[in-house]
């Protein structure tokens, strides 16, 4: 192979390495052509893609990638499935597990998820996983039965959420009515300064009794 073949080999590799997730690693000795492209097929149905690599440029391609952990997985004749975005992780173990079952000779050497590595027996045991939409359904479950029975409780003394939130509207009208009754009492209890004495009329002040006492007191020592 020439070095400009295998350094765009190496690049292709880097870029896939890259932008999968999701690695699963195979020995793929005594396959048969046939079995091979059977066992693509299957992969491509769950959005994968395998491909027999050489250790050598994978290495390569690994290093330049920040793979590093594939780098334990890539001993003896190897073939990598690279998982797509939107592609099923669960559905393409179970390929490679169905495949290694029916040949007798595929080995599952392990995987990469998320930067870590996987042994051949995780890999084996997502296989045994139900299907993806199925495993969503059971996770929106376990979601939705807490939620559900939360709603129950919450439901049960107000008939329904109109109940609560129309006794929410009460109660925040009742603590903003609250501060507004208080003002208008302080305002009730405030006294009104009392009135100025005006010119004319005035009631007679606490001077006004002294002076008239003490003129009847002189009158009468006069008589």
């Amino acid at each position: 192979m020439k070095k400009e073949d295998k350094e765009q080999i190496v690049r292709d590799l880097t870029e896939r390495l890259r932008s999968s997730d999701t690695l699963l690693v195979a020995d793929y000795r005594g396959l048969t052509m046939p079995q091979i492209d059977a066992l693509r097929s299957r992969l491509l149905e769950s959005g994968a893609r395998f491909t027999v690599v050489k250790n050598t440029l994978t290495r390569r391609a690994a290093e330049a990638a920040g793979a590093d952990a594939l780098l334990t997985l890539l001993e003896g004749p190897s073939a990598i499935a690279f998982l797509e975005a939107d592609g099923d992780m669960v559905a393409a173990a179970k390929a490679l597990a169905d495949m290694a079952r029916e040949s007798r000779v595929l080995e599952i050497r392990g995987g990469v998820l998320q930067g870590r590595t996987m042994s051949a027996a995780e890999v084996e045991s997502l296989a045994t996983l139900p299907p993806t939409d199925v495993l969503r359904a059971q996770v929106l479950a376990a979601i939705i039965g807490p939620l559900s029975a939360l709603h129950g409780l919450v439901s049960a003394p107000l008939q329904n959420l109109h109940g609560l939130i129309d006794a929410r509207i009460e109660q925040l009208g009742g603590a903003e009515a609250a501060p507004a009754a208080d003002e208008q009492a302080s305002d009730e209890e405030t006294p009104e300064p009392a009135p100025e004495p005006t010119a004319e009329g005035d009631e007679p002040t606490q001077a006004d009794a002294t002076a008239s006492a003490a003129e009847e007191t002189q009158s009468e020592e006069s008589e």
